[in-house]
């Protein structure tokens, strides 16, 4: 577990490591470059997760589950929002349901923190979370990702979840999404790419999921514009910032848990 500058978020923790690309928004992931990084400093969780493709490293489809990392979120007494798997996707289908199960356990015996959990995925974990684990643990929040049209069938996937707090991650945002069906969905991020190759993100794309979420009534956060502004204009991520209609927008769902 680490601390993180991602703002939705207060720590990131990686019980599993490795993954593959399912969709578009999936080409440019920072985990990919990250992991290529980690594996030249001798972190051995990291080897041998990626390949090189032309000038891009990408996953080569390896996922390391780490029994290690388990007993991580027992050590934080101070109660936070971790971000469960920043480097990975915990439903993916090389991840074992008993490992799962085993991840759920420790959410479990940690009701202090709140945890998010953000997955492309949404089918499968549907699927685990209606038959090999039972109850609602009201510190989890569950998510999934929509980058462009062709992911909204995963609200559907993810309305299908049993969860205290579902959430959307639009990030990175690369299309329009067009009219949306928000019931049941508590919280939605929404993000430009950053990155040198980062695809453009258009003011009005964020002004529809923006209306959507003011009907009904989801909490709505704006996390970045990234490496392309409102203007339509390359720049730092830094120095396009995080202002959306003349301010920040940071709302988040009510804590299930104490924090």
């Amino acid at each position: 577990m680490a601390e993180t500058q991602i703002e939705w978020t207060d720590a990131t923790w990686n019980p599993v490591a490795g993954c593959s690309i399912v969709s578009a928004g999936c080409t440019h992931c920072y985990a990919m470059e990250m992991a290529r990084r980690l594996e030249a400093m001798g972190v051995d969780k990291y080897a041998g997760l990626t390949r090189k493709t032309g000038k891009r490293t990408v996953w080569n489809g390896t996922v390391r589950e780490d029994r290690s990392a388990l007993a991580i979120p027992r050590r934080w007494r101070k109660a936070r929002k971790i971000f469960v798997n920043s480097m990975s996707d915990l439903f993916h289908e090389g991840v074992s349901e008993a490992f799962i199960i085993e991840v759920w356990r420790v959410m479990q015996e940690t009701p202090h923190h709140n945890y998010q959990i953000l997955t492309k995925r949404p089918d499968r974990m549907a699927a685990i979370l209606s038959t090999a684990i039972s109850g609602v643990l009201p510190n989890v929040w569950l998510g999934t990702s929509i980058e462009d049209a062709d992911a909204v069938p995963r609200i559907a996937a993810l309305r299908a979840v049993p969860a205290a707090i579902r959430f959307l991650s639009f990030e990175p945002l690369i299309g329009p999404v067009g009219t949306v069906d928000l019931s049941g969905i508590d919280w939605a991020i929404v993000g430009g790419e950053s990155g040198r190759s980062a695809r453009p993100i258009k003011e009005e794309w964020i002004d529809d999921i923006h209306r959507q979420c003011a009907r009904y009534g989801t909490a709505f956060f704006f996390k970045q514009w990234g490496t392309w502004g409102k203007d339509n204009k390359k720049r730092s991520k830094k120095a396009n910032g995080r202002e959306y209609r003349g301010r920040t927008w940071d709302e988040m769902p009510a804590l299930q848990a104490a924090l």
